[in-house]
């Protein structure tokens, strides 16, 4: 494993608080967390399931379209089929038509997931690419009328649960043709089907009936080729979509290198052999070997070691 950003000083690995429901030398201890983040089309909702798994955790979603009810092929949710029984929270959960969730309102319905989460002995796992959705989550303090990824922000806070961030990468032009091949998937599986009818739906358009899922790319890419259904129309859609999906991997990347520069302690993982892997038609063997080699292995110990040392800094409670 390649660690990006060290795990640096005590302030950074013991970062900050919100109350939990032990207390330690008269404390309040605060709820561990795994996290995972990423560009689109990295493993994140795969390698969240498989940490799941292993330590016994449950999934909080942290996808800004993927929050939403509906369009589960364009918005790509992970099929229920494919969680292997792990239980997923805020994947599908809101009304769209309840308006667009903001950071602010992400931070408080996350907080109560992982707070229930952790109260059932289990571990909360957070993955998902809306990386302003994990910075409102994860920081003690949070103003909305801040941006954290401007380039003039410098303000450093702290993280309000004991954390094993890591970061799913893949280099950028492997990632660029892995998106391109998925976009056509995602045509295959029934997107496209999927998008007429929901613009045949009720009037207004999505964008004004559903402000949060009216922005998951394809909406408004095939908005023109439904109302004038030409070849050259779906064709400029698809490509539309693909440059929008590349588009977003290359801002979520930039995001993710701004938390690493606030002292967020990230631990990167490099998805590139698994992808190649696939880009190369070798096979699933060749996948899973790469997949288990080259992200699962190395995320897993450190989830482990993470674990270890929150272990070893427990005390045992005094009754006075």
């Amino acid at each position: 494993m390649t660690i990006l950003f060290s795990r640096g000083s005590g302030t950074a690995r013991t970062a900050a608080a919100v109350a939990g429901n032990r207390f330690q030398s008269g404390r309040k201890q605060r709820e561990r967390v795994v996290v995972i983040m990423g560009a689109t089309g990295t493993g994140k909702s795969k390698l969240s399931i498989d940490i799941a798994t292993k330590f016994q955790g449950e999934v909080v979603n942290a996808d800004k379209i993927q929050v939403y009810r509906g369009l589960d092929i364009t918005t790509n949710k992970m099929p229920i089929e494919e969680r292997c029984g792990v239980p997923h929270h805020l994947l599908g959960e809101l009304d769209p038509a309840a308006g667009e969730l903001p950071p602010a309102g992400f931070r408080s319905l996350a907080r109560g997931a992982v707070a229930r989460i952790a109260a059932r002995g289990r571990i909360p796992v957070v993955a998902g690419g809306s990386n302003s959705y994990i910075h409102a989550m994860m920081v003690d303090r949070y103003d909305e009328r801040e941006n954290p990824f401007a380039a003039d922000y410098a303000a450093r806070h702290r993280l309000r649960y004991r954390s094993c961030l890591l970061w799913v990468d893949v280099e950028a032009e492997v990632l660029a043709e892995h998106l391109d091949r998925r976009v056509d998937d995602m045509v295959g599986m029934g997107m496209v089907e999927e998008l007429e009818r929901y613009f045949a739906g009720e009037q207004p358009p999505p964008e004004e009936r559903h402000p949060g899922l009216g922005k998951a790319i394809g909406v408004p890419e095939l908005r023109e080729y439904f109302r004038i259904r030409t070849a050259a129309a779906y064709e400029e859609a698809v490509a539309a979509i693909k440059k929008n999906t590349r588009r977003l991997a290359v801002e979520q990347v930039r995001k993710i290198v701004r938390l690493g520069e606030m002292g967020w302690p990230m631990q990167r993982v490099d998805a590139t052999p698994v992808v190649d892997a696939r880009l190369a038609g070798r096979g699933r063997e060749a996948e899973a070997a790469a997949w288990e080699r080259h992200v699962l292995g190395p995320s897993l110990r450190a989830v482990e070691q993470f674990l270890q040392e929150e272990s070893k800094r427990q005390r045992p409670l005094s009754p006075f």
